[in-house]
């Protein structure tokens, strides 16, 4: 676990490359997230837009600023075509109309997530739900953020209280076992990560999460196993050596976070 990890930003774990130290340091995001729909969260898809959709979207929110959800839907398109900065522009616009729209104020936290902009993010998602009616995908992003700051133990708080809204989401438990790795339990991120593999919903990226571990903790048989999954077998052992190279080094974790990137929640 809106990620930016891929820097928590763009989160998604290209498999086929060099997938597992990139996938996973910090697949807590965004990318806690590994959801792209907008349902609660105003959050931005990532399915290319033309041209033509973008001017005509572009047009409806230039006729009425005040109007969220048209903001919501062409700060999707723009981030869709990789313009994610103007993305998180279109959104802080319309929020600043709309201070009190928490899907609004949701979908512009997670831009800023993914633009690294970890503490202005955690600022304006705390003002995206209340605690009368949280909503995980916030409680994920405000994890994502705090883990990109380094402060895992309140990262892993808004995981867990995620998980209680959301139960078993393999995105979820993926981030929070990636936060644990960070907080050197390597034993507990095994466990977490596990878990989050066995979810139906569990991707490619939660794999890569848990051979990125089981690597860090010189298991390298069982982490290329898990990577062919979803790769060829040269591709995993490429991967594997990553992880062999990495695991040898003296301080492991603190290397391995240079090349950190988020699961989207």
């Amino acid at each position: 676990m809106m990620t930016a990890l891929s820097r928590i930003a763009r989160p998604e774990i290209r498999t086929g490359r060099r997938i597992a130290l990139a996938a996973g340091l910090l697949a807590l995001g965004l990318a806690g997230c590994n959801t792209s729909g907008p349902e609660t969260t105003g959050s931005i898809g990532d399915r290319p837009a033309s041209r033509q959709n973008i001017d005509a979207l572009a047009e409806r929110f230039n006729a009425n600023p005040d109007d969220g959800r048209a903001a919501v839907a062409y700060a999707r398109a723009l981030r869709a075509n990789d313009q994610i900065s103007q993305a998180s522009a279109v959104l802080q616009q319309a929020a600043l109309r709309n201070p009190k729209d928490t899907f609004l104020l949701g979908a512009y936290g997670k831009s800023l997530v993914e633009l690294g902009r970890y503490r202005e993010a955690i600022d304006v998602l705390a003002n995206a739900h209340s605690p009368a009616a949280p909503d995980w995908r916030i409680l994920s992003a405000q994890g994502s953020a705090s883990a990109q700051l380094g402060d895992q133990v309140r990262a892993q708080g808004f995981y867990e209280a995620a998980l209680k809204i959301r139960p078993n989401e393999p995105s979820l438990l993926s981030n929070l076992g990636l936060s644990y790795a960070l907080s050197r339990n390597l034993d507990q991120a095994e466990q977490t990560l596990r878990l989050a593999a066995e979810q139906p919903g569990a991707d490619a990226r939660v794999r890569a999460n848990l051979a990125l571990v089981l690597g860090l903790k010189g298991r390298t048989a069982d982490a290329e196993a898990i990577l062919r999954r979803d790769m060829s077998a040269a591709e995993a052992a490429a991967n594997v050596a990553s992880l062999r190279k990495a695991a040898a080094e003296p301080n492991r974790l603190k290397a391995l976070s240079k090349a950190g990137v988020p699961s989207e929640g």
